[in-house]
């Protein structure tokens, strides 16, 4: 990846520290996706002891995952402290979680602070997009999952605010919108990490604006803002936002702007151990090269 197109940590977690007041209001989208993945579930026969919930945000999963898995410990992690209090605030019944050993953690999904193989399944809503190492990533996840454990996620795909990323083309040198990676190359990095039985879908969610500022306001509201190391020093001025709100003018339609959101879905399975005819687990023994 193009450095500046990495993610600045540090400011990542400040822009979702500063939204997690209106995060709830405004992240429709992502609560509806996480209504669709609770509903995957129904087809998936796994029984988890514990649950990772990888970038939890606000909390909106807990209380589904908890209502299908009663008797799950569930692990709500996030990289912004404010976030997880919000989910607390917000969701009363944590209290009642907690006293079955619930917990909330702060950390980053490309370092995962749990031990090898203490997670039956990890869940992902709608937060991969915001690491620079999916590989990495994965790993972690493969690493705290048992053997036999679901690793259950969405992202977002390139087709994800397309339109914005027109209507600041050639605008300036610097990035204004996030890279996303294909479904596709998702999957193969999947295979690659060591995965078994991986599924990959997707579909497009479009929704409307009466302007673009309005847009922009949504993003910030749910933490979305530009933090690419590639972006902007300071705001961007009047002469910058007025060729964005002209250039997107060209796509909108029956009075309203469209935003496009490509959102990408994922499952797949930690292996289990190779077992050979006397039931003992199979290791590969490989010789040195010879230096």
């Amino acid at each position: 990846m193009k450095d500046e197109l990495l993610i600045d940590k540090r400011s990542l977690r400040s822009a979702f520290e500063h939204a997690a007041e209106s995060y709830d209001a405004a992240a429709v989208l992502q609560n509806e996706v996480c209504r669709r993945m609770l509903g995957r579930l129904e087809y998936l026969k796994h029984r988890p002891a514990a649950i990772l919930d990888a970038g939890s945000g606000t909390g909106n999963a807990l209380a589904g995952l908890g209502q299908r898995y009663p008797e799950a410990r569930l692990i709500a992690l996030d990289i912004a402290l404010a976030m997880l209090r919000r989910g607390r605030q917000r969701l009363p019944w944590w209290k009642g979680l907690f006293t079955r050993g619930a917990q909330a953690v702060c950390g980053d999904i490309e370092r995962l602070p749990l031990k090898d193989a203490s997670v039956g399944m990890v869940w992902s809503n709608l937060a991969l997009q915001w690491v620079n190492d999916l590989p990495r990533a994965f790993a972690e996840m493969r690493r705290v999952l048992v053997p036999g454990g679901l690793l259950m996620f969405s992202t977002f795909g390139p087709d994800t605010l397309k339109e914005l990323r027109r209507a600041y083309q050639d605008i300036d040198r610097h990035t204004h919108v996030n890279r996303f990676i294909d479904m596709h190359d998702i999957g193969d990095l999947l295979v690659s990490g060591g995965f078994g039985d991986p599924v990959m879908d997707m579909e497009h969610f479009t929704l409307t604006y009466g302007d673009v500022r309005e847009l922009m306001r949504e993003l910030k509201a749910i933490g979305a803002r530009n933090v690419t190391r590639g972006r902007p020093n300071g705001l961007s001025g009047k002469r910058v936002l007025d060729a964005v709100t002209r250039n997107y003018e060209a796509f909108r339609r029956d009075g309203r702007l469209p935003a496009t959101f490509e959102v990408v879905y994922g499952h797949a399975w930690a292996p289990l151990p190779r077992l050979g005819p006397s039931g003992r687990p199979v290791i590969d023994i490989k010789p040195r090269p010879r230096g």
